[in-house]
């Protein structure tokens, strides 16, 4: 299991996500450097929700019981409803925040593209 590589690519995902939504909305020039600096706590975040949320599911399967497509076909929807749920009660909560918007819309989208990323890792 490549946690670094998937943390790298879902860290990437996210900033580009958080940010595409809001420069969509209000594009500034003066806000380019938080733009650059925001990467640090989007990777803090999205190493935290990964290794605390995600990895569990893969690491209990390491056994010859279950392959990593199965873990995957099990836990994968019951773990997307609730982080949908979470995120629209977070959205919801935040009185449709533009930036508690993006980044709840930006955690569900990367969470679930990082679950397809680990499926399909290589069982070697």
């Amino acid at each position: 299991m490549n946690v670094p590589a998937n943390v790298a690519k879902s860290s990437v995902l996210a900033s580009v996500i958080f940010w595409g939504i809001i420069l969509s909305s209000e594009f500034d020039l003066d806000i380019t450097p938080f733009v650059l600096l925001s990467y640090i706590p989007i990777f803090l975040c999205v190493l935290i929700i990964i290794v605390g949320s995600i990895c569990p599911f893969f690491w209990s399967a390491k056994g010859d019981i279950y392959t990593k497509t199965q873990v995957f076909k099990m836990c994968f929807p019951y773990y997307t409803v609730v982080v949908f749920g979470l995120c629209c009660f977070g959205i919801y909560a935040s009185n449709y925040d533009l930036y508690f918007t993006a980044f709840f819309i930006s955690a569900y989208i990367t969470t679930s593209q990082s679950w397809v990323w680990f499926a399909k890792e290589d069982t070697k």
